[in-house]
């Protein structure tokens, strides 16, 4: 999948470029077309058109926006769910000491693929190599052989715990595959290469207001660029913390 700020960039060129279209079609436009009548009918047009834009931009941004809070919810709730594991199996007893050693390589190497020291290096969000070591540690839980009621309490809750980590796991697999849907985006384009034409058309060609189309054309290919980052979480340079990961790995094995 292209960067986020490839394709930033590319929403940027887009809405520029049809902006000083815009300025060099104006030559080529009759002048009774340029008059006060026809500019308030193409301004009405283009107010339809910038309101429905504003409405799926703003819609893409919430998507986006919730994408982000959930996966970082997420997250955390995971992070305490590992930390819980672990004391149960440490109230278990030292028969449940090498899946807890198991847990604390998981969360070590998944913390190393998801956000590496060396920051170089790409990030891997879903990584069939882990699915043995996840499994592994539900295999361990069952392989436990409880002595008393105590025990087979320890070992049920165990359990539990462990396949809503794992189901939580797959389910971030999918959140995170999922991007801004290709349509919205280009369709919002195309709206906004319009808008900015237009404006182009009727605006008067100097330095002014060919920097302010610029900045504006900017701060637009931002918003997308913004959008594009929050809709995938654990890639690229906007990501959720793994601050809750690092302090339930300073817990395990305690």
């Amino acid at each position: 999948m292209q960067s986020s700020s490839g394709i930033a960039s590319i929403v940027f060129a887009c809405v520029f470029g049809s902006a000083l279209l815009g300025m060099l079609l104006r030559a080529a436009v009759p002048v009774d077309h340029l008059n006060s009548e026809s500019k308030d009918v193409v301004k009405l047009a283009m107010g339809l058109i910038a309101t429905m834009a504003a409405l799926v931009l703003g819609l893409l941004t919430a998507s986006a926006k919730g994408t982000f809070d959930t996966l970082d919810s997420e997250i955390k709730q995971g992070a305490a769910k590992i930390i819980l594991l672990d004391r149960v199996l440490a109230q278990y007893g030292p028969e449940a000491k090498d899946t807890r050693d198991l847990i604390r390589q998981a969360v070590v190497y998944r913390l190393s693929l998801t956000w590496p020291e060396d920051t170089s290096s790409p990030a891997q969000v879903e990584a069939p190599q882990t699915t043995p070591t996840v499994e592994g540690i539900q295999a361990g839980i069952r392989s436990l052989s409880p002595q008393n009621d105590t025990q087979r309490w320890l070992q049920s809750k165990a359990m539990t715990i462990s396949e809503d980590l794992a189901a939580a796991r797959w389910l971030m697999f999918v959140q995170v595959s999922s991007s801004v849907p290709l349509l919205f985006l280009v369709v919002l384009v195309v709206w906004l290469a319009v808008l900015f034409g237009s404006f182009g058309l009727f605006a008067p060609r100097n330095v002014t207001v060919i920097a302010a189309l610029a900045l504006c054309a900017l701060s637009v290919a931002g918003s997308i660029f913004l959008i594009l980052e929050m809709s995938r979480p654990l890639e690229g340079l906007i990501k959720v913390s793994s601050a809750p990961l690092h302090y339930a790995l300073s817990h395990l094995g305690q």
